[in-house]
Order: structure tokens, then C-alpha cells, then sequence
């Protein structure tokens, strides 16, 4: 990418994510909620009709947002990416999500102007704070359906890197380092033949590891904490795109995850192996 390319991503991010990094939590901040889906609600009708998936939590109804981009080939099997558009109890999330609401809406921008291989259908996840119930709810009536997907995509905290960096086992280290400088594709086995073409185009932009996991990642429960776990449960194909979480960001959860703290040029580059490797798919 050329210089000035790389400084208007950038601006368009920054632009973005201080629209999103606000408080949203379902009962500690509802209208900072509702502001956010309704300024998603505008942002996604920009590129095509959207659809409201709406579901009902203890009670609580929740609101899952669905962009369909055609794509160059209608007759393939969807690509479902998504984001959770709701934020932690205590903080503004920027991380933790409102970095993949700002991927996810750039990915829009681009594949609607340049559509990809297949179709792609572009969901923003509510209550995944509550234990993913958007996702888990969608998931549950698409196989109901029978409705089949290529593969689902969930953009899970995009935009930090750290000196150090954490994980669930030990042993990992050896593998994947000391340092929280890249981005990880995790994935269920169904998944896994995807990993290497995937992170290979990824890679062409930032740095990027992978970790195929077995047994719907029950074994490692760290990786179950986001909206692609209601895809393995239903038996799709699915994969988390992340920075790893608390397992690097110490301000996870936190009124510190601001914007402030977070690697935009990193972020940028995440964006951009994002586009390269899904659309191609």
C-alpha cells in the first residue's frame, strides 16, 4: 500500500472508532446501546437492504443486524462474518468489540464497491457480552433452515498488541512466542484445511498464527468466548479472528480500553489481510 492509502485507512478507522468506543451494555448503558445499533442500523443500509433478526433473552429482546452482499457468484455457499455491536459491563470496549464493528464495516464498504467470490453476509451480534446469545440464536435457526454456510468468521478484538503475551497453556509459548505482536486464526477442525491459504493471505499483511482446535474447543474453554462458538456447537464450519483478548490486552473489561491505547497501524494491516484473505474465499 502507498503511504497516503495506508494514512486515509487509518483516518477512516480512527474515525470510526471513536463513534463506537462508547459505553453500550444492555443494562448499564441502554441508550448508549440503542445509539450504537441504530448508527449501525444507518451505516449497513448505505450498501444494500439490511435485515433484523430479533430474539428474546430472559425477557430481553435483542437485535441481530444482517447486511446479504451478493457477490460475484449468488449460487455459492454465504460467507457469514460478524461482529458484536455490544459493549462490556464498566467500559467503553474499544477493543473488546468496537474494533470489529469498525472492520466489519469497512469490509462492507469495500465488498459492496468490489464484491467478493460469494455471497457474504455481514451480521452485527448483539448480547455476546450475555454469553453470545445473539450469535447462538441465529446460529440455532440457520441450521434449523438448513441453511448452508461456506464458513463464519467472528471478529473478536482486532487492534492490540503488547511486549507479553499470555495463554491458556503453557506449552504455547514455544509455539507462538513471548511477544503479542500478531493476530490469531482460531478454528474448528471442520475449519482447519482453510487455515494455511487463509493465514498465508493474511500474513501478507501482518503477521499471523494459527491454532486449529478439536472437540468444538472444549478443551481450551479461552477459546469459546465469542460469537463463532454457537457456529461449532451447530456443527459449521467457523473461526475467531482476535488479538488474543485478555490474553494480552490487560485493559480487557476495563474503562481503560479506550482508543488511546490502541495499535492503529496494526489494526490497519489487520483490516487489509482481512479483505485479501476472506474475499478471495
Amino acid at each position: 500500500m502507498e503511504g497516503m492509502d495506508v494514512s486515509a485507512l487509518q483516518q477512516r478507522l480512527c474515525s470510526d472508532l471513536r463513534q463506537f468506543a462508547v459505553p453500550r451494555h444492555a443494562r448499564w448503558d441502554p441508550l448508549g446501546l440503542m445509539t450504537v445499533r441504530q448508527l449501525l442500523r444507518e451505516r449497513l443500509a448505505r450498501f444494500s437492504a439490511l435485515e433484523e433478526h430479533t430474539f428474546t433473552n430472559d425477557g430481553e429482546e435483542g437485535t441481530n443486524l444482517i447486511l446479504k452482499l451478493p457477490g460475484g457468484n449468488p449460487k455459492r455457499r454465504p460467507l457469514l462474518v460478524g461482529a458484536h455491536y455490544d459493549g462490556p459491563l464498566h467500559s467503553p470496549g474499544a477493543d473488546d468489540n468496537a474494533s470489529g464493528v469498525v472492520a466489519l464495516l469497512e469490509l462492507a464498504r469495500r465488498w459492496a464497491l468490489k464484491p467478493p467470490r460469494r455471497p457474504v453476509w455481514m451480521v452485527a451480534f448483539d448480547q455476546e457480552e450475555w454469553g453470545m446469545v445473539g450469535s447462538e440464536a441465529l446460529a440455532r435457526e440457520l441450521k434449523a433452515q438448513g441453511q448452508a454456510l461456506k464458513l463464519m468468521v467472528s471478529l473478536e478484538m482486532l487492534a492490540f498488541t503488547s511486549e507479553e503475551q499470555a495463554y491458556p497453556r503453557s506449552a504455547m509459548e514455544g509455539v507462538y512466542g513471548k511477544r503479542g505482536d500478531y493476530i490469531a486464526l482460531v478454528a474448528n477442525t471442520s475449519a482447519g484445511l482453510m487455515l494455511p491459504g487463509l493465514s498465508r493471505a493474511m500474513g501478507r499483511h501482518v503477521k499471523t498464527k494459527v491454532l486449529p482446535v478439536p472437540r468444538k474447543g472444549k478443551d481450551i474453554p479461552e477459546v469459546r468466548l465469542s460469537d463463532h462458538s454457537p457456529f461449532w456447537d451447530q456443527g459449521y464450519r467457523a473461526l475467531m479472528v482476535t488479538d488474543t483478548s485478555f490474553m494480552r490486552n490487560p485493559n480487557y473489561h476495563q474503562m481503560s480500553d479506550t482508543m488511546e491505547t490502541l495499535d492503529l497501524p496494526f489494526f490497519c494491516r489487520v483490516v487489509e489481510g482481512l479483505d485479501e484473505a476472506f474475499r478471495g474465499l
